[in-house]
């Protein structure tokens, strides 16, 4: 028998088999390539059901699965064999989203109890994986593979929107309809510089949202307006990498910063890891961040070769270094997030721009 589901769900369980079946992962480069002096070996992989919990126990070349009244014994080399299947029918199929079974993998998923090929948690984690120990700390992991097509870091919806106040001159009614019914393949940004042409000017003003304008805040007082000019500056000169925004701010200095603290203490660059790391241990736009860390410890990364590596907080350098190299921000749709054209608040106009931060299709 067959079925379908999506590349997203296809690439979990693709990482999920692929840890079962090697024993081992390895940590994850800065450069986004495996560290092949650093093994680490896998004890338990835990993954949670709609109906419990399931424990996949390596015992030499046996997986012995636990759980919801289950104890029965598979051979490792089906896990390698289902990994492989799934493997090549993603790096065969780049073009489409829902993705047909292989032959024989729905009657192994049952064997094995995988009902949901996504994880159903609540906290965000795709599986919990155990390392050297069955008794070892379990360690809680979000899969990301270039096989399935990379989730969004940030991807917060109408919540992640920035607002920037039109000053400079009081445009009447009909001018703004012009504004905001405006239509090109570049529609903010055209819409922007209609407003500069026009006399208008865009100047940085709040976060939308209460909640992530305090989530911002707690990576810095000053990150709202940071993150405001690394938006204008995506749209005004078509930069989208993070790391080359990051060195076009620190020639802008919106924070006008003493060029001591930009270039010997990497103050620019300090931050903007700070928060992409944050993001990746679990904050969101509209959910209240205080610091404390989520169950979410790290990365089980997939590369587009299918080489699957940890990228974990106790080697936050690299981790950090990972980020800012391999992301970017994009363009949310703008009927969705809502932003894009002027809006009338409390007598004035604002026009707001949406932070979302993807991971750049390829390495250069």
């Amino acid at each position: 028998m067959a079925f379908e589901a999506s590349r997203r769900d296809w690439s979990e369980l693709y990482a999920f088999f692929r840890l079962l079946a090697d024993g081992y992962v390895w940590a994850g480069g800065a450069n986004g390539a495996p560290n092949e002096e650093k093994k680490l070996n896998v004890a338990m992989v835990q993954r949670e059901e709609h109906d419990g919990t399931r424990r996949y126990i390596i015992e030499g070349e046996d997986i012995h699965m636990v759980g919801e009244g289950r104890d029965e014994r598979f051979p490792r080399e089906d896990f390698a064999t289902v990994a492989m299947l799934v493997g090549d029918m993603l790096k065969q199929h780049g073009g489409e989203e829902e993705l047909t079974s292989p032959d024989g993998v729905e009657e192994f998923l049952d064997a094995v109890a995988i009902y949901n090929l996504e994880a159903k948690t609540d906290d965000r984690t795709d599986f919990y994986v155990a390392f050297w120990s069955v008794d070892a700390p379990l360690v809680g992991f979000r899969s990301y593979s270039r096989l399935g097509g990379m989730i969004p870091l940030l991807d917060g919806g109408r919540a992640a929107n920035i607002k920037f106040e039109q000053t400079g001159v009081r445009f009447p009614n009909p001018t703004v309809n012009k504004i905001n019914w405006l239509e090109s393949p570049n529609e903010v940004l055209d819409r922007m510089l209609m407003i500069e042409r026009m006399g208008g000017v865009l100047k940085y003003n709040d976060v939308a949202d209460k909640v992530f304008r305090s989530n911002l805040l707690m990576i810095d007082l000053h990150f709202p307006r940071i993150a405001a000019e690394m938006l204008r500056t995506m749209y005004y000169e078509g930069i989208t990498r993070v790391s080359e925004l990051t060195e076009r701010i620190k020639e802008i200095n919106p924070l006008k910063i003493k060029t001591e603290l930009i270039t010997k203490h990497r103050f620019y660059e300090f931050k903007v890891k700070q928060f992409l790391f944050t993001l990746a241990m679990g904050m969101r736009p509209a959910k209240l961040y205080n610091g404390t860390d989520s169950a979410v410890e790290g990365f089980i990364y997939t590369d587009a070769e299918g080489r699957t590596m940890c990228y974990h907080k106790a080697d936050r350098q690299t981790f950090e270094d990972f980020l800012y190299h391999h992301t970017r921000l994009e363009k949310g749709p703008l009927e969705k997030d809502k932003y894009g054209y002027l809006e009338r608040e409390n007598n004035l106009y604002y026009f707001k721009l949406n932070l979302k931060v993807g991971f750049v299709k390829r390495s250069k």
